[in-house]
């Protein structure tokens, strides 16, 4: 019998997993004010994606990995969204 391995990347999300990428993106961008029609908001939902499809299941660890990767480093206290 030959054995496939399935890497982790490869398995559909389902809706727990979604639901959780959603939370992470939704409290990202609340708190820089992103516009969730902006290209940064692709980008940041792109990263929150492959990041949880390679194993980064905890949303703080993928909250602070996204803001590193996109040099996000304080949360914006007022103000208009960004494009």
């Amino acid at each position: 019998m030959v054995q496939t391995i399935v890497n982790r990347s490869q398995v559909p999300l389902d809706s727990c997993d979604l639901e959780t990428c959603q939370r992470v993106f939704d409290t990202i961008s609340a708190d820089y004010r992103v516009a969730k029609d902006s290209d940064e908001a692709g980008r940041m939902a792109s990263i929150i994606i492959e990041l949880y499809r390679q194993g980064v299941r905890d949303p703080n660890h993928l909250r602070s990995m996204v803001e590193a990767a996109r040099g996000l480093f304080e949360p914006v206290k007022g103000g208009e969204p960004k494009a």
